[in-house]
């Protein structure tokens, strides 16, 4: 994720900032120039809003603050004014929401939106959804927060285009304990998400491109049992040597398990390069003499990214990063070591990424989801996600 400049005093602004600590101008996200922009609300023209730029006219662009935002302060995204959605571009994403009137899952649905936020942008800088579908459409895969209810236990999962998260996840405790039991050194909201993601696109890149063929020379045959692959994952555990060619324990469960942490993987990888670039971070490996080298790439940069370059940054910049967590007596925020097998299957999902570059996902309609989910309403319109109801 970039660092963010305020349009009116050119101050650090990260991304879920609503109001500069500064000079105190009102800020929204706008998905159409993916920038986060100081706004004022434009006059006689009520519920619209206008970028302002310090020593230059408003902008004649207007738009409208997210739903979400004017009734639960839990979205910073803009909508464009001609667009008919009153969510924006990522909230209307969502389809189930758990049942807000519940202490507690307010708190836990702005975490996840956030998570979701961060997700969208990563994926949209990458090409893969549209960041101005038309006509108030979705693109992208679908979601529902649910929260788990007597004899209902919510599994998180991917299931045709629909992603279900358990909102539990959100609490720090209970995701520590998870992690705990499920032996995850690295398990996250955002983590989630972008796991969950890679199972989306294997159907909607994989399955539906036609490139089977291509993936089982990389990371095996998913026509495997998975539900058996799973059972004996959670039976026995990695094998021992999980490390020479898998990025995680979990990803040896099954070829999908695989591809869907590997995909996650590189959305780390891009996102943690796109965040060094934006502070100039050059790098030097320790131990070696002489200057630091170039500064880190922008791997979203317009034109080709070499993988080969962001490999030979990724490494060093891992490095600090966990020795400055070391420094704060934390566990290492990376606690990962790429084998060669690893990389070549990092490599694949690069590759894919960079040629489908500007052709996004197109959204589908969710088929319901399978029955170790726990039920849920109808699907909503995408204009108006429903909350959970209480059993």
């Amino acid at each position: 994720m970039k660092l963010f400049h305020c349009d009116n005093c050119r101050h650090a602004l990260f991304f879920e900032n609503v109001k500069c600590l500064h000079c105190g101008s009102q800020l929204a996200f706008l998905p159409t120039r993916m920038a986060l922009a100081a706004v004022e609300p434009v006059p006689e023209a009520d519920g619209l809003w206008r970028r302002i730029k310090k020593g230059k006219a408003p902008s004649s662009h207007q738009f409208r603050l997210c739903q979400n935002y004017t009734q639960h302060q839990a979205c910073n995204f803009a909508v464009p004014q001609q667009d008919p959605n009153p969510l924006c571009v990522c909230c209307r994403l969502t389809q189930i929401l758990p049942d807000l009137s519940v202490a507690g899952n307010r708190e836990r649905w702005y975490q996840i939106e956030a998570a979701k936020r961060r997700l969208f942008y990563t994926l949209a800088r990458l090409g893969l959804v549209s960041n101005n579908p038309p006509d108030g459409q979705r693109d992208g895969p679908v979601f529902q927060f649910l929260a788990d209810l007597p004899g209902q236990q919510v599994m998180t999962g991917h299931a045709n285009g629909l992603i279900t998260l358990n909102v539990a996840e959100a609490d720090d405790d209970e995701r520590v304990k998870r992690r705990l039991q499920m032996r995850e050194p690295y398990r996250t909201l955002l983590g989630h998400f972008r796991h969950e993601s890679g199972h989306f696109y294997w159907d909607s890149l994989i399955r539906d491109g036609g490139l089977q063929q291509e993936f089982r020379a990389v990371f095996g045959d998913e026509q495997q049992d998975y539900q058996a692959a799973l059972q004996t994952y959670y039976a026995n555990g990695a094998p021992p040597d999980w490390e020479d060619s898998f990025v995680s324990a979990y990803a040896t469960a099954h070829p999908w398990e695989d591809w869907a942490e590997t995909w996650a993987h590189y959305l780390h990888m891009v996102d943690l390069l796109e965040t060094a670039s934006s502070y100039n971070t050059r790098l030097a490996v320790p131990g070696d003499e002489g200057e630091a080298d170039d500064a880190v790439i922008n791997p979203f940069d317009a034109g080709e990214t070499d993988f080969e370059q962001l490999v030979e940054q990724w490494v060093p910049l891992t490095l600090l990063v966990n020795s400055l967590n070391r420094s704060l007596g934390q566990n290492d925020a990376y606690p990962f070591a790429l084998s060669p097998t690893s990389l070549n299957k990092l490599r694949f999902v690069h590759d894919l990424i960079q040629s489908r570059h500007g052709e996004p996902a197109q959204a589908r309609d969710p088929a319901p989801p399978p029955a170790e989910f726990a039920p849920a309403p109808a699907p909503a319109p995408a204009a108006e996600p429903v909350q959970q109801p209480q059993a």
